[in-house]
């Protein structure tokens, strides 16, 4: 290590049990985080920081407003710029000693095993079921620890899953995910910002204590945080000896792109035979434009607008004329509503209503549609003064 290196990392080389030894082995660690947003992002600070020779990022995505209260990486600045680009630029202002490997693609089956062959460790930043159930088998397939996080309203979990050191993995937890529309995402439910940053500043140490070769690692292990209560519960997660991934007779032994598919939010889904009769005949599109739902609203037969958002998100702003009943009580509510009227539903950005118009149409409602966007591009397109969040 050069003098300046030696001079940066003082506070964390006079540790008890560290050394210049631990310095050493972060310094030829190569570290991968999937994901620039609330988890990644301060896991990533953290690791670069802390001297990590090599840090990959995944990230596909850009920069949006609403973001920046828990993703600390990027700046008001940044908005509508590659959040990868955003990640590179920051982290190499924290220390320009790491090397920085960006991965500017999705996640998916068939590049995972690929990437995460490359790098010593893998901390999970992702923010839905489908990759994380990817990033748990990729991890477990190449024999990588796997620093799990996760985060929901006020609550969070952390956890090392490493089947090859003879731990659990995460289907030993979760063997499935779970059904599409049963747990709400951040946009949906919302997020506290700070707490983003304890669960990715506790990925981040978990990692550097496993690169560094320090401490016990905790497998079996599962660490909750309830910010709310000011709780924090460990409970043991057995390793599964019938497990799907890491059991004695695993069943899965690849990467299947078809069981990774991303799930919408869902309504509760209409039987077979109600699916078959619910376009038929009808020549109405499922979805609609806001142009022309706008259009449509002038005419002799205006369509019902119909809000399936939950409460709070009606509160920060709505379509003048709607209909509010949330997605989870559509299928008690469906009846209050117009049978002799077309119904334009909308939510956030367009796949709760497109599964709520669904819904409907298998109710009987044939002229029901979905508004493309939702009101994200009501917003932009028709109404400015509709807020957007």
């Amino acid at each position: 290590m050069t003098p300046e290196e030696l001079q940066r990392y003082s506070r964390q080389i006079i540790l008890p049990g560290f050394g210049t030894a631990g310095q050493q082995r972060l310094r030829g660690a190569r570290a991968l985080v999937v994901g620039a947003g609330g988890l990644g992002s301060p896991a990533s600070i953290y690791l670069a920081a802390a001297g990590v020779g090599t840090l990959g990022m995944v990230e596909f995505d850009t920069v949006e407003r609403h973001n920046l209260h828990r993703q600390i990486l990027h700046s008001d600045a940044a908005v509508g710029r590659s959040k990868l680009e955003s990640a590179e630029a920051r982290l190499r202002e924290i220390n320009p000693h790491v090397r920085f490997t960006g991965h500017a693609d999705r996640l998916t089956a068939e590049n995972a095993r690929r990437i995460f062959k490359e790098y010593d460790i893998v901390v999970d930043g992702s923010d839905n079921f489908a990759t994380r159930y990817l990033v748990n088998d990729a991890a477990a397939l190449c024999r990588k620890p796997l620093v799990y996080g996760a985060i929901f309203q006020f609550e969070g979990q952390i956890a090392l899953f490493a089947p090859h050191l003879g731990g659990p993995c995460y289907r030993c937890l979760f063997p499935e995910p779970p059904p599409p529309g049963a747990v709400p995402n951040c946009a949906e439910a919302g997020v506290f910002g700070a707490l983003a940053g304890t669960v990715g500043s506790l990925q981040a140490l978990l990692a550097m204590r496993q690169l560094a070769g320090i401490g016990e690692p905790p497998l079996g292990q599962l660490m909750r945080f309830d910010a709310l209560r000011w709780r924090t519960t460990r409970f043991t997660v057995p390793k599964n000896e019938n497990c799907a991934l890491c059991g004695a007779a695993p069943s899965i032994t690849d990467l299947d792109p078809a069981r990774y598919a991303p799930a919408a939010c869902a309504a509760p889904t209409p039987t077979n035979a109600d699916t078959m009769n619910s376009t038929a005949g009808s020549e109405t599109p499922m979805e609609i434009t806001a142009e022309a739902a706008h259009d449509r609203l002038a005419d002799d037969d205006p369509p019902v607008l119909l809000d399936v958002r939950e409460p709070f998100e009606v509160e920060i702003g709505a379509i003048d004329g709607h209909r509010h009943i949330p997605l989870r009580q559509l299928p008690e509510a469906y009846e209050t509503l117009p049978r002799d009227r077309p119904v334009v539903v909308y939510c956030h950005h367009g796949m709760r209503s497109l599964r709520a118009a669904e819904f409907l149409r298998a109710k009987g409602f044939a002229r029901a549609q979905s508004l493309a966007g939702g009101i994200d591009r009501w917003s932009t397109a028709i109404d400015p003064a509709v807020p957007r969040y």
